[in-house]
């Protein structure tokens, strides 16, 4: 509790003050995402395939798992759970692709979303079910399709694929389905009839974010509910039990003071090729320079897997560096954390951060 209640400046500043993005690898997200001004995103099929086709790419290119998505004319959802690429690199490559697009084809400049979509951290159990159900009836409750049979063919939404009615590879269909059933048929028709019982009911503002820390008396107060093993919504970046919301909390403010102390000892960019240098015996230029020999392979990925998950940089910042696509510094962030284990490496040559 004493850890809880004592935050490090830092950590206030993270948590009250810019209400920083928590993600971590394997987590599982609700993003939601309004036009500005809660303008239209998607003003006719030919938008909607577009960008259907850019997240089925996005999506494979990263290995991020989507568990359900609805496209509605002023926003979208989805429910995803990301590998070793962070959510806000993510979004940040969808929304620039398909903002860059829109303005294209509709001869139109400016934003086209809202300067921060929401995210939010979601606890498996219970909620995987319960946001794959809300976002699913998300087109119905808009009166984009008039009932649900007809949403069953809608193929804007990821019931239509849970459902079988489409089926083009990229959602991740069986981690929902065997929730419900062995058999394939016999788990569409539970999920199906899952779907139906929540028509019914009221709308659910806890999965689109709640209010716990304000709700709950601060801290303290989350503190003496958790204690009567009262279950409770997040606040707007989470969604969980008090243990969820409290761990969630605990890992992000870890890693952001790790980030913290690596830059207070003087760990930036510059000191991370110096050490991935002498590490694999290359110079920094060759380093930064393009080619594919496997040593130079194998220091980029270091290089790139510490800069982007240790320091926390950007892929476009560390790409530019290392001469890399904003694709392949993913790809070379996961190759360098499979490297930096097998070898033992540490950031610091004493091995202490």
């Amino acid at each position: 509790m004493y850890a809880l209640l004592h935050f490090s400046a830092c950590a206030i500043v993270f948590l009250m003050t810019r209400q920083a993005r928590i993600d971590a690898a394997g987590a599982l997200h609700h993003i939601i995402c309004r036009g500005i001004e809660r303008g239209h995103i998607f003003l006719d099929d030919t938008d909607r395939d577009h960008f259907v086709e850019r997240l089925a790419a996005l999506f494979t290119e990263t290995s991020t798992s989507c568990f359900a998505w609805a496209l509605i004319p002023n926003h979208f959802h989805l429910l995803v759970r990301t590998a070793s690429v962070p959510v806000s690199t993510i979004m940040r490559r969808l929304l620039t692709s398909y903002a860059v697009y829109f303005n294209r084809r509709h001869h139109r400049s400016g934003h086209l979303f809202q300067n921060r979509y929401k995210s939010i951290l979601c606890q498996q159990d219970p909620y995987l079910l319960e946001l794959v159900r809300y976002i699913h009836l998300n087109p119905l409750r808009a009166g984009n399709v008039s009932d649900l049979s007809e949403l069953d063919r809608y193929p804007y939404s990821g019931h239509s694929r849970l459902v079988g009615a489409l089926d083009d590879g990229w959602q991740d269909t069986e981690s929902v389905l065997i929730l419900f059933a062995r058999s394939e048929h016999e788990a569409r028709t539970r999920y199906r009839d899952f779907v139906q019982s929540g028509l019914s009911m009221d709308k659910r503002p806890e999965l689109t974010g709640g209010g716990l820390v304000r709700s709950a008396g601060g801290w303290s107060g989350i503190q003496a509910l958790r204690r009567m093993k009262d279950h409770m919504k997040s606040d707007e970046r989470i969604l969980g039990d008090s243990g969820f919301v409290e761990s969630a909390l605990a890992n992000a403010r870890e890693a952001m003071e790790r980030k913290y102390k690596l830059k207070n000892q003087g760990c930036d960019l510059a000191a991370i090729f110096t050490r991935v240098s002498r590490i694999f015996n290359i110079s920094e230029a060759r380093i930064k320079s393009s080619g594919k020999e496997p040593e130079r392979v194998r220091a980029k990925s270091v290089a790139a897997y510490w800069a982007v998950k240790e320091l926390g940089l950007a892929g476009t910042e560390v790409g530019n560096e290392l001469c890399l696509t904003q694709s392949a510094v993913s790809r070379a962030v996961r190759r360098g954390e499979e490297i930096a284990r097998e070898l033992g490496l540490s950031i610091f040559e004493n091995g202490n951060a």
